[in-house]
């Protein structure tokens, strides 16, 4: 079992002390904080992979916190406490990128279960890093893709091209390898980039991608949108 960190934050001890022993037999390195300004601390140095932080507490509240944690690592798993019935604070965490959401008094299958879907999206993120590279050329930011290109890969594919806009790429490359493919979830998220690039003034350049895939994106009309190369040594 691989060995995830976690951090707690909850001002109550006795919740803490409850987190430690049950998460401590699942085999995670665990961090515990009982304010959500401990707990930033504590993240800004540990970098932990999952994070549960109650909602209500004194200070800085956990939708704080969420919203904290997001903007140095849109990656982090975030799992909110609530109390029981507190549905507007449990959606509006899930709409501030909150993974999951646990209510009080807490029921130890709710908590598994939000666990593994937590690390089943670690993993899902993990293998999306392996499947694609990013890096640097000059004005371009070339992304290498060596697998397939599916709903799994959006929140990669958006984050790669929000940061060619703060960064000011004139170009993105999606560099295909030869095993590359593209389903229609795939297909729907490169056509809204291509779209939104257009308004951003930045050329998108398909590299090396399946001349049947070349037939699917001229039926959409985006081909006049975008510029199509054999491979990416004929585009650097």
């Amino acid at each position: 079992m691989e060995h995830n960190k976690i951090l707690v934050i909850d001002d109550e001890k006795p919740t803490l002390k409850m987190f430690r022993l049950f998460l401590d037999t699942y085999g995670f390195e665990i961090f515990t904080a009982e304010s959500g300004e401990e707990g930033l601390e504590i993240f800004k140095r540990e970098q932990p992979d999952l994070v549960l932080t109650d909602v209500k507490m004194p200070g800085m509240d956990g939708i704080e916190v969420l919203q904290a944690i997001k903007k140095l690592s849109s990656d982090t798993e975030v799992i909110v406490i609530t109390g029981h019935g507190d549905m507007d604070l449990a959606i509006r965490a899930l709409n501030l990128d909150a993974t999951d959401f646990i209510n009080k008094p807490i029921q130890r299958q709710s908590l598994e279960d939000g666990l593994r879907r937590a690390r089943e999206r670690l993993k899902l993120a993990a293998k999306n890093r392996e499947d694609m590279e990013i890096r640097q050329a000059g004005d371009a930011l070339i992304l290498t893709i060596q697998h397939s290109v599916g709903s799994h890969c959006e929140t990669f594919l958006r984050e790669t091209y929000s940061r060619a806009v703060h960064d000011k790429m004139a170009r993105i490359i999606f560099h295909f390898g030869p095993n590359a493919s593209i389903n229609g979830a795939g297909i729907s998220i490169l056509s809204q980039i291509i779209r939104n690039s257009i308004q951003d003034n930045i050329e998108i350049v398909l590299a090396g991608l399946a001349q049947n895939f070349h037939k699917i994106f001229s039926v959409m009309g985006l081909s006049r949108m975008v510029k199509f190369v054999d491979s990416i040594e004929a585009e650097l």
